[in-house]
Formats: structure tokens, C-alpha cells, sequence
């Protein structure tokens, strides 16, 4: 019964103090630089904003300069939505796909 409790509280520590990452793509589109790196694990908690600022590190980008985001060649998510949901409602394959541009491609 001990046992059973102490393996209870090291699952509920685990599932608590566990990153979940979710893996993601990223394509570039238009006149915007490509990434060496397409594939990437990120953390499923971050937000769109988060991504974007990534990629304008990434590539050395002005952080001025605007980033369109876009899913699946479809929508450009605001920048506050989480990872986690656009990969549970768009992920292909078990890969959520991003889209990235300097200038606005899509819808």
C-alpha cells in the first residue's frame, strides 16, 4: 500500500514536472531565408509568439521585421495561441507543419 502511494506521487511529479514536446516542421515560403534545421521538438506549452521570435533569431532577423506564421498553408494563428492546440486540431502524420514569410502568403 505504501509502495502504491509513493509510486502515485512519483507519476503525478513526473506528469507535472515533464516537459511534452511536440515535433514540428518548418518551411519556408517567399523571399524568406531557409532554415538548415526543419525539424524541431517544441515545447507544447509555448505560444505562436514564441516560434516566431525563435525564427527571427534563428535567421538573424531585424526583430522589427514582421514574420507571418502560417498553418498548413491555410491560416495565420494569432500570436497567442499554444502549440499544444494547433498540433491536437492540425498535426499530419504526428507533425504539426508551420509556414513561414516576410511577406503575407496565405489567407
Amino acid at each position: 500500500m505504501a509502495t502504491e502511494a509513493a509510486n502515485d506521487a512519483i507519476a503525478e511529479r513526473n506528469e507535472t514536472d515533464g516537459v511534452v514536446k511536440v515535433d514540428v516542421l518548418l518551411k519556408a515560403t517567399g523571399d524568406v531565408p531557409i532554415m538548415k534545421k526543419k525539424k524541431w521538438l517544441i515545447d507544447a506549452n509555448k505560444t505562436v509568439l514564441s516560434v516566431i521570435t525563435f525564427i527571427k533569431q534563428y535567421l538573424k532577423l531585424d526583430a522589427n521585421e514582421p514574420l507571418f506564421l502560417y498553418v498548413s498553408q491555410s491560416f495565420c494563428p494569432s500570436p497567442d495561441h499554444r502549440i499544444r492546440n494547433l498540433y491536437d486540431c492540425f498535426a499530419v502524420d504526428g507533425r504539426l507543419i508551420f509556414y513561414y514569410s516576410k511577406t503575407p502568403a496565405w489567407g
